[in-house]
C-alpha cells in the first residue's frame, strides 16, 4: 500500500526571505503612516481647541460689556420707574422733576435719553427735554408687552427706529402699590454701540459675531446686515439645523454658505452672543502643514517602496541562482535524474523520517542487462541513449513528489519510494521493467534487472544495510536470467509485505 504523502518541497527559503522584507517594509510604512496620521489629528484637535478657547474669550467679553451697559441702563430704568409713583412729585415743577428723575441716569453716548409713557402711551416725560413733544407710543411693542403683561420685568425690544436711529429699546413698567398698570419707563441703546464695541476686537475677515435676544431674534450682526436685523434665525432657510442649540456648532451657519467654528456665550446674560470664524481659518495654518508632512511621507513611502520591490529582485534573482546551481551539483547530467550524492542525502531523510513515524520505506535497484556488451559493440554514444531512455521509462512510473529516481552510478539506477510497502513496490518495478522492455526493438538491451528491498526502519537498523540488502536482490535477478524483478529475502531485514 502506498501512503499519501506532503510534498517535501516546500516553498523555498528564498521566497520567504523576499516576502518577508516587501511584509516587513509594508508593516513600517502603515506604522510610520498611522503615527503619522495620529500626530496630525492631535495637531487638529489642537488647533480646533485653541480656536474654540479664542472664541470663547471673544463672547465673553462681548457678552460682559453688553450685559454691563444693560445693567448700567436698567438701574437707571429701575430709579425712574420707583421714583414715578412717589406722591411728592405730583406737583413738583418740571425742572426739579428732572433733576429727581434723571439725576443718576446713564448718560453714555450711546445711550439714547429716556422717556416716561403715561397709561395711555403718551410721551409725558423726556429726559432730554422740558418740554416733550405730544407723541404716542401706545401702539409700540414694548409699550403693550408691559400693559399685558405685569411680571415681564426689563424688556429688550427688537432693533428698530427709535428717535431718528436704529437702536433697541430697554423698557420697564411703572406699577401702582396696588399692581395698577400706570406707565411704562423707556430707553433706548443706540446701534453705534455695537460698532464701536466690535470695532475694538481684532477678528478677521471672515469672522462674525452675532446678537441675539432670548426668543433667537437678531438684534445685531457683524458683518452689518440690515436685511436680517430684527429676524428670527428660525425664519431663515437654514434657522433650524441641528446642533445648533449647543454652546458649540461646526460647519454651515443659518445666515451664509461659509462653514464656521460658532461657540456660544455662556451664562443668563439679557442678550446672547455667538461668536463665528471659518473653517479654513481655523485650520488654515494646519492644513499647511499636513499637505507638507504628507507630501514629505508620500515621497519616504515610495522611496521605501523602491528599494523595497529592488531588493526583493534581487534576493529573487540570487536565490534563482543558486536554485540553478544546487539542480546542477544535485542532477545527472545525462539523465535528467537526482545523481548519486542528491539520492544519498535522500535515503537519509526518508530513513530519519521512516523511523519516527514507523512507516515503510522501499527501494529499487535498477540494471541495465548487457549494457558493457552493447557499449562495445554500438559505441559510448549509443549506449548513452540507451541509459536515457531507461531514465524515461523509470521518471514515467515513479511519479509521486517524495519519491527519488536517481542514477546510481554506471547503467544502474536506485529510486527510493517513502511510504510504500513490498507489493506496491513489486507493482512499480514490474511497471518500469516493462517499459524498458517495449522501449527498444533490439532484444539484446531492451530489458532491465530489478531488485527490490522494503523495510519498516528500527533503532538497529542502518539505511546502508537496506542499500546492501536491495543490491544482492539486483545480484539475484541478474543470475535468475535478467529482466525480471526479485524482492529481498523478508528475514534478512525484517521486510514488511
Amino acid at each position: 500500500m502506498r501512503f499519501g504523502r506532503r510534498n517535501s518541497g516546500a516553498e523555498r527559503p528564498w521566497r520567504l526571505s523576499a516576502k518577508l522584507l516587501i511584509a516587513s517594509s509594508v508593516v513600517t510604512v502603515l506604522g510610520f503612516s498611522a503615527i503619522c496620521a495620529s500626530v496630525m489629528l492631535d495637531m487638529r484637535r489642537g488647533e480646533e481647541t485653541l480656536a474654540h478657547q479664542s472664541l470663547e474669550n471673544i463672547a465673553a467679553s462681548i457678552d460682559a460689556d453688553i450685559s454691563r451697559n444693560i445693567e448700567v441702563y436698567d438701574l437707571s430704568l429701575r430709579a425712574v420707574a420707583s421714583n414715578m409713583v412717589m406722591p411728592e412729585l405730583k406737583d413738583v415743577a418740571r425742572p426739579l422733576l428732572h433733576l429727581i428723575l434723571f439725576d443718576h441716569a446713564a448718560t453714555a453716548n450711546h445711550f439714547g435719553a429716556i422717556e416716561v409713557l403715561d397709561a395711555d402711551g403718551r410721551v409725558t416725560v423726556d429726559a432730554s427735554t422740558l418740554d416733550p413733544m405730544p407723541v404716542s407710543r401706545a401702539e409700540e411693542e414694548y409699550f403693550l408687552v408691559h400693559r399685558d403683561h405685569p411680571d415681564a420685568g426689563l424688556y429688550i425690544s427688537r432693533p428698530k427706529l427709535h428717535r431718528g436711529a436704529f437702536a433697541i429699546v430697554l423698557s420697564r413698567r411703572i406699577s401702582g402699590d396696588d399692581g395698577r398698570f400706570l406707565g411704562v419707563v423707556a430707553g433706548s441703546i443706540r446701534f453705534t454701540y455695537f460698532h464701536e464695541l466690535f470695532g475694538r476686537l481684532s477678528l478677521g475677515e471672515g469672522d462674525t459675531i452675532c446678537v441675539l435676544r432670548h426668543d433667537r431674534t437678531i438684534i445685531m450682526r457683524r458683518p452689518f446686515d440690515l436685511d436680517i436685523i430684527g429676524k428670527q434665525l428660525s425664519d431663515l432657510p437654514r434657522g433650524k439645523k441641528p446642533g445648533m442649540e449647543g454652546s458649540t456648532f461646526s460647519g454651515v451657519g443659518p445666515i451664509d454658505d461659509v462653514p464656521r467654528l460658532y461657540v456660544r456665550s455662556p451664562g443668563v446674560s439679557p442678550l446672547t452672543v455667538i461668536v463665528g470664524k471659518p473653517l479654513s481659518d481655523v485650520f488654515g495654518l494646519w492644513r499647511t502643514e499636513a499637505i507638507r508632512i504628507g507630501a514629505t511621507m508620500l515621497a519616504l513611502i515610495v522611496f521605501v517602496l523602491a528599494v523595497t520591490m529592488f531588493l526583493a529582485r534581487e534576493i529573487r534573482r540570487r536565490a534563482e541562482a543558486e536554485d540553478k546551481l544546487e539542480e546542477l551539483a544535485t542532477t545527472d547530467s545525462l539523465t535528467g535524474l537526482k545523481n548519486r550524492r542528491k539520492f544519498d542525502q535522500e535515503i537519509d531523510t526518508e530513513w530519519r523520517r521512516a523511523l519516527r513515524h514507523k512507516s515503510p520505506l522501499s527501494l529499487l535497484m535498477i540494471d541495465a542487462d548487457h549494457f558493457k556488451a552493447f557499449n562495445d559493440t554500438y559505441g559510448h554514444q549509443a549506449g548513452d541513449q540507451v541509459l536515457v531512455g531507461i531514465a524515461i521509462c523509470i521518471s514515467d512510473s515513479v511519479k509521486r513528489a517524495g519519491d527519488c529516481a536517481a542514477r546510481y552510478g554506471g547503467e544502474e539506477f536506485a529510486v527510493l519510494l517513502p511510504d510504500t510497502s513490498a507489493m506496491d513496490a513489486m507493482t512499480i518495478a514490474e511497471t518500469i521493467r516493462r517499459k524498458v522492455q517495449g522501449w527498444s526493438d533490439d532484444p539484446v538491451i531492451s530489458t532491465v534487472s530489478v531488485g527490490i528491498a522494503s523495510v519498516t526502519p528500527t533503532q538497529a537498523m542502518d539505511w546502508t544495510t537496506f542499500v546492501h540488502a536491495a543490491d544482492k536482490a539486483l545480484y539475484a535477478a541478474k543470475a535468475a536470467g535478467r529482466n525480471c524483478c526479485v524482492m529481498a529475502p523478508m528475514p534478512a531485514l525484517s521486510l514488511v509485505a
